[in-house]
């Protein structure tokens, strides 16, 4: 079969995107190389985030509290029962995903403000129970250390800074690939319609609560997917990690890329990862230009650098294939 060309010609950004990802680390030096793994790590949980904020409209503000879920769940089996790190990747989304579903399902009624001050609760009980080093396994505040690298047995051992950038980048490219399939089908119909106009939505016979949970279950276990690679590189996991400040960050990146767009949450989380990296000189003014840079957003471009596209004449197809997903 010969490609279809309007698909090459229709989404050119994407692969100029995975050419220049795929020769970039092969021109530069370990630090550099670091420094896009880590880019990497910010990418996919903006794009976590982005399922809870961007497609729902659910304000989460401790969403590092879901990551240190899955890199704790991946230091502590790996440390004290030796389980390979590969392993532990599905076990650690689902560790992130059950804690979700546990401390969500009372709130999942909340919105707005509200919802978003008990996130920030969650995530500050995480890290402080962490730091508490309860039943002695979490080695509170210095963390926990001697984490295995990633391998899939035998020789075969990614511990090296370019192997790793190809893990995280290998693992976002799935990611995208499967949100863009989700974004198309019922469930991010359903998730729309609720973004827009939930009553709207519940008067189609959308189940509204179930739609949430689900929402915040996918975007934990993806975190939890993050803290596993993230402890698998750094080989120690600790409490300071998953500060409130770092949830914050991941907010900016979904408001400064664009709340539900894909490529917009790439754009934020270059923007969060490699700029103070670039500008280093700047370090110590790193949260006033990062304020200063969400006020000229929300001023002169609410809708983020890449916004999603979405207008009344769509709402009102997606309300109407919405309903006929649930008759």
């Amino acid at each position: 079969m010969k490609p279809n060309k309007n698909i090459i010609l229709k989404n050119w950004p994407i692969f100029i995107v995975i050419i220049i990802l795929s020769v970039s680390p092969f021109r530069m030096n370990n630090y550099w190389i670091d420094v896009f793994f880590f880019f990497g790590i910010y990418a996919l949980l903006g794009l976590s985030l982005n399922i809870v904020l961007g497609e729902v409209g659910l304000f989460d503000l401790g969403h590092m509290g879901f990551m240190a879920i899955g890199a704790y769940t991946t230091a502590i089996l790996n440390t004290h029962f030796g389980i390979p790190i590969i392993f532990l990747m599905p076990v650690s989304a689902l560790a992130a995903a059950g804690f979700a579903w546990l401390v969500c399902s009372p709130i999942i009624h909340l919105r707005g403000d509200y919802l978003c001050i008990v996130t920030i609760g969650m995530g500050e009980i995480v890290r402080l129970t962490l730091i508490n080093n309860p039943f002695g396994i979490t080695g509170g505040p210095n963390g926990v250390f001697g984490i295995d690298f990633l391998s899939f047995g035998g020789p075969l051992v990614i511990d090296s800074s370019i192997e790793s950038y190809f893990v995280i980048w290998i693992v976002v490219g799935l990611t995208i690939l499967a949100l863009i399939n989700l974004q198309r089908s019922r469930i991010g119909r359903a998730w729309n319609c609720i973004r827009e106009d939930e009553i709207a939505a519940e008067s189609t016979g959308i189940d509204v609560r179930y739609y949430k949970l689900l929402a915040f279950v996918l975007g934990a276990g993806l975190a939890g997917i993050a803290g596993n690679i993230y402890a698998s590189k750094l080989m120690i996991v600790s409490p300071e990690s998953f500060s409130f400040i770092e949830s914050c960050m991941l907010f900016c990146i979904v408001l400064i890329g664009g709340m539900g767009s894909i490529p917009g949450i790439i754009i934020g989380s270059a923007a969060v990862s490699l700029f103070p990296e670039i500008f280093r000189a700047f370090a110590r003014y790193r949260m006033l230009i990062f304020g200063a840079a969400m006020v000229i957003m929300m001023v002169f471009r609410p809708g983020g650098i890449w916004p999603r596209k979405r207008g009344s004449v769509e709402f009102k197809s997606l309300l109407t294939k919405a309903g006929e997903d649930n008759v």
